[in-house]
Parts: structure tokens; C-alpha cells; sequence
């Protein structure tokens, strides 16, 4: 089996519809799929369990949290879909989402970029609108030359666009995870950019909350960082998860079914279901 527990479609900031990530994950080799939208699953609105790839659906989702200040992001696999918390608490992530999106687009505003807000709204589609959609809309407006400039004059940390939403306590999404029968995966911790200190403490409240794995490997990385990752699992007793993070074609080091190997002294997640 080759699992890939983390990507994305055009349900949030992916650039492919549902069915063509199925073809493209297969066409990789993947095996098991966990589509991981940001506080949305419509992506499997209209998915069998197979899919039309012949591949293993994993029902997932990212979810956005706050911890001390910062946004985390805590994935959620094996969901049951169908059940009512799930959809009580994405109504309200999905309204912290357009309330976020509103300031960005008034803070942009104040830079002198105007409707930003509608520009985002035309490349998210019936989609959750993120950063990255942002981002799309200053390079089709000729205010940058491609996202990553995007990032680094207006979206990234610390610019205008960097916006701290309500987003609910790390405990209160993990629950609503638990509550749905699913699994949950503190996702891509190296990005936040802690110290192994602050880290641990994350990973202890989120043990406490009921967490009970990691993204040990996220995309291709490096061998330091998977071990780092892996020694943070170990000691926390936390199951090892295993994702690419894709969101669009082009993206070496995050394609689907592509990223780095987990070690062998952890416990895959798939191994506890």
C-alpha cells in the first residue's frame, strides 16, 4: 500500500477537481487517498469510497486552530461524513474563514490593491477562500510576478495579509475530530517554525486534547528533519502520518504519492486502523 494522507482540491486552495486528483494520485502509484481540504469536505460530495481512480479513499479534512497565538493546522482522517457535530462546526470555521478573508482584503485595500476580496472569491470558486487565492488574484492583477512574491510583500508573516482568525482552541478541534470517529494528525509541524521546546509543548497539549499522531514525513524532506519528526513522535507516543500536502501540478517536493519515506522505528497511523 502507498499512502498519501494529505491534498488538496479545488474544495479549498487545490488546483484540481476531486476526480482529477483520483486519476493523478493513482497515475502516482497511491494506493490509499486521504483528501484533506482546509474546513470543507464537499470534495466528496460526489466520490464513491473507491472513486473513480479504483483507489482507497481516506475521508479527511485540515482544520485551522489556534495555539498561544499562532495558527496550527490539525488534519482529521477516517471521518464519518454524514455526522451532525462535523457539519455544526465546519458552519462555523467556514464563517471565521469569510470573516478572515474580509480583512485581508480591507488591509490589502489600505496598501492600494482594490477588490481583492472579489478577485479571491473568482479563483476559490464554490471553494473556501485562503491566502492562496489571494495570492493568485495580485499576480492576475499584475501587483506581483508569481505567489511567492505574493507571500513575501503582502500575505506572508508578519505582511498585511497575514491574518490571525478566531480560529477555535487546539482542544476543540481536536474534539470535533474525535467526535467524528476520526483520527487526529498534528499536521506539518516543521512549518511552524518553532523551537524543539515549543514544539514539544504543542505536541503535549495536543496529546492532552486527545491527539494521537504526527506528520512525520510532509512532501520530500530532509533526512535531519524526518528523524527530528520521528523523535517527536517516539517521544510523545504519537503515531507517525504521512503526507504529500499537494495542492497543484508543478510542485516537485509535494506530489502526490512522492514524499519522503517515514523511518522505520515509528508506527504508521495506518497501522492502529
Amino acid at each position: 500500500m502507498v499512502f498519501d494522507l494529505h491534498s488538496h482540491t479545488t474544495a479549498s486552495d487545490g488546483a484540481l477537481a476531486p476526480r482529477e486528483l483520483l486519476a493523478r494520485a493513482r497515475a502516482h502509484g497511491v494506493t490509499c487517498l486521504a483528501i484533506t481540504d482546509h474546513d470543507t469536505v464537499d470534495a466528496y460530495l460526489n466520490l464513491t469510497d473507491s472513486g473513480d481512480a479504483g483507489i482507497s479513499l481516506c475521508h479527511g479534512i485540515e482544520l485551522s486552530a489556534n495555539w498561544h497565538g499562532r495558527s496550527v493546522h490539525i488534519v482529521g482522517l477516517n471521518l464519518r461524513l454524514q455526522c451532525d457535530g462535523l457539519h455544526t462546526a465546519l458552519a462555523a470555521q467556514q464563517q471565521s474563514r469569510l470573516q478572515r478573508a474580509e480583512v485581508i482584503a480591507k488591509r490589502l485595500s489600505q496598501k492600494g490593491i482594490k477588490d481583492a476580496l472579489a478577485g479571491a472569491r473568482a479563483f476559490a470558486g464554490n471553494g473556501m477562500i485562503g491566502r492562496p487565492h489571494f495570492a493568485r488574484f495580485l499576480v492576475a492583477s499584475g501587483k506581483v510576478r508569481d505567489e511567492q512574491q505574493a507571500f513575501r510583500r503582502y500575505l506572508g508573516s508578519g505582511k498585511a495579509g497575514d491574518v490571525q482568525s478566531g480560529w477555535p482552541p487546539v482542544a476543540t478541534v481536536t474534539s470535533w475530530i474525535r467526535e467524528s470517529g476520526g483520527t487526529a494528525v498534528l499536521a506539518h509541524p516543521a512549518q511552524y517554525k518553532m523551537t524543539n521546546a515549543k514544539l514539544g509543548s504543542l505536541a503535549d497539549e495536543f496529546v492532552q486534547a486527545g491527539g494521537t499522531a504526527v506528520e512525520v514525513v510532509s512532501g520530500k524532506q530532509a533526512p535531519e528533519l524526518t528523524r527530528r519528526l520521528a523523535d517527536l513522535a517516539n517521544a510523545k507516543q504519537l503515531l507517525a502520518s504521512s503526507g504529500s500536502d499537494f495542492h497543484r501540478p508543478g510542485q516537485a517536493w509535494s506530489e502526490l504519492g512522492q514524499q519522503s519515506a517515514l523511518p522505520g522505528d515509528v508506527k504508521p497511523v495506518w497501522d492502529a486502523w
